[in-house]
C-alpha cells in the first residue's frame, strides 16, 4: 500500500476509535463531519479500497449521530461522483428529508433499487426530490407518477433526463385534463408518442371549447369550428414533422399500389400497437381520413372503433386488438361488453355511420361561410 493511503487509514482508524471512545452524540457528531471533510479533500485521488475503508468508518459513525449531523454530511457527499456507496444508501433511505434530499435529487451513487424503494416507501417530499435527478428510468418513474402528488408529477414531467413507460404517459395525460401546467410540461417533451399527443389535443381542445363557450353561448359553433380547424392544422403539423410517419405512409402506400395490403398488415400492426402504421393501413383500407383514425384511437370511447371495424369488414380479432391499442393510451374498456356490442351491431348501420363520418370530416375540412355570417 502507498504511503499516502496508509496514512489516510490511519488517521481513519484513529478518527474511528476516537469516535468509539466518545459516547457523546455531539463529539461523534463532530468526528463525523471530519472524516467526511477528508474524505471530500482527496476524494479524486482515492483507490477502490480507499473509498471501502470510508464506507465502513463512516457507516458505522452514521448511526449514532444527531439528525442535522447527517443532513450535513448528506449535503457534503452529494456532489461527489466517488461518494462511499453504502452511506449513500443509507442517507438515501433516512425518513429525514433534510438528510435523504440531497442524495436524493443529486448524487449519482444513488443506485436504482435504492431510487426505488425510496419512491414506494416515503413521501412526497422524498418524491419531490427524486423528479428533480438529472436522469430517470422508467421503473422510477411509474412509481413517481402512480403515488406523486400534483406538485411531483409536474416536476417529473418538466424533467427532459426521465423516461416514461406508455402506461406513465397515459396517466400523466389523464392528469393533464384539468391541469394547464401539467398539459403544457407533458406536450414539451420531445419524445412523447404521438398517440399520448393526439389524446392530450383532444382533451385541451375540449377544454379551451368549454370555457369560451361559457363566455358566450351565441358563439359555440364559431368557436367548434376555429378549434375543429386549428385541431386539423395541429395533428397535420406533428404527421408531418414525424420521419416515422413519412416512412410508414411512404411504405403501406407502395404496398396498396401493389395490390398487396390487407387486413392480416392491419392486425399485425396492431397487435405490435405500432400506432403510424395502425392508423395509416386504416385509412386506407377504409379510405377514411388518417386524421379521423387518430382521434378514434385517441379518444377514451370504443363506438368509433367498433363501427369502423364492422364497416370495413374486420373481425373482431383486428378489431379487438386495436382498442387494446386504445386501451395502452388510457382507455379502459370492457372488452366482452365490447365483444357484444360488435356482435349486434350490423354492418348496414356501420356502414351509414360511415357515410356520416366522412360527410363530418369533409365539412370540417372545407371552408365555411358561417365564419363569416358568425362574425358579422
Amino acid at each position: 500500500m502507498a504511503e499516502g493511503a496508509k496514512n489516510v487509514e490511519y488517521s481513519l482508524i484513529e478518527e474511528l476509535e476516537a469516535a468509539v471512545a466518545h459516547k457523546g452524540v455531539r463529539e461523534r457528531a463532530e468526528i463525523f463531519r471530519r472524516v467526511a471533510d477528508l474524505f471530500a479533500l482527496g476524494s479524486a485521488g482515492f483507490a477502490a479500497e480507499q473509498i471501502q475503508l470510508f464506507d465502513d468508518v463512516m457507516g458505522r459513525l452514521a448511526g449514532g449521530v444527531d439528525n442535522g449531523a447527517r443532513a450535513d454530511i448528506s449535503r457534503r457527499l452529494a456532489g461527489l461522483a466517488n461518494a462511499p456507496p453504502m452511506v449513500i444508501r443509507t442517507l438515501a433511505l433516512d425518513p429525514s428529508i433534510d438528510v435523504a434530499g440531497p442524495v436524493l435529487s443529486q448524487s449519482e451513487q444513488v443506485d436504482e433499487d435504492t431510487l426505488i424503494i425510496s419512491a414506494k416507501t416515503r413521501g412526497q417530499e422524498h418524491l419531490l426530490a427524486i423528479s428533480r435527478r438529472r436522469t430517470l428510468s422508467e421503473a422510477v418513474t411509474d412509481i413517481l407518477v402512480e403515488r406523486g402528488d400534483r406538485e411531483v408529477t409536474v416536476s417529473v414531467a418538466g424533467n427532459h433526463g426521465a423516461k416514461f413507460s406508455q402506461t406513465s404517459y397515459a396517466t400523466l395525460v389523464k392528469r393533464s385534463e384539468n391541469d394547464e401546467e401539467l398539459a403544457v410540461r407533458v406536450w414539451l417533451r420531445p419524445e412523447i408518442p404521438r398517440q399520448h399527443l393526439l389524446t392530450l389535443l383532444a382533451a385541451a381542445s375540449g377544454a379551451v371549447l368549454h370555457r369560451l363557450v361559457a363566455a358566450d353561448h351565441r358563439k359555440a359553433d364559431l368557436f367548434n369550428d376555429m378549434i375543429a380547424h386549428a385541431r386539423d392544422q395541429i395533428e397535420a403539423q406533428v404527421r408531418q414533422r414525424s420521419p416515422s410517419y413519412a416512412e410508414a405512409r411512404s411504405r403501406l402506400e407502395t404496398l396498396k399500389g401493389q395490390g398487396k395490403l390487407d387486413r392480416e398488415h392491419l392486425f399485425e400492426f396492431a397487435k405490435a400497437r405500432k400506432f403510424d402504421e395502425t392508423t395509416i393501413a386504416m385509412s386506407l383500407l377504409s379510405d377514411l381520413p388518417v386524421g379521423l383514425i387518430e382521434r378514434a384511437i385517441a379518444q377514451d370511447r370504443s363506438e368509433q372503433i367498433l363501427v369502423l371495424g364492422k364497416a370495413t369488414g374486420l373481425d373482431w380479432r383486428i378489431t379487438k386488438e386495436i382498442l387494446e391499442m386504445q386501451a395502452e393510451a388510457g382507455c379502459k374498456h370492457d372488452l366482452e361488453q365490447c365483444h357484444q356490442s360488435f356482435i349486434k351491431l350490423q354492418p348496414e348501420t356501420a356502414r351509414k355511420a360511415m357515410t356520416f363520418y366522412r360527410l363530418r370530416e369533409a365539412a370540417a375540412m372545407a371552408p365555411t361561410s358561417r365564419d363569416g355570417a358568425a362574425a358579422s
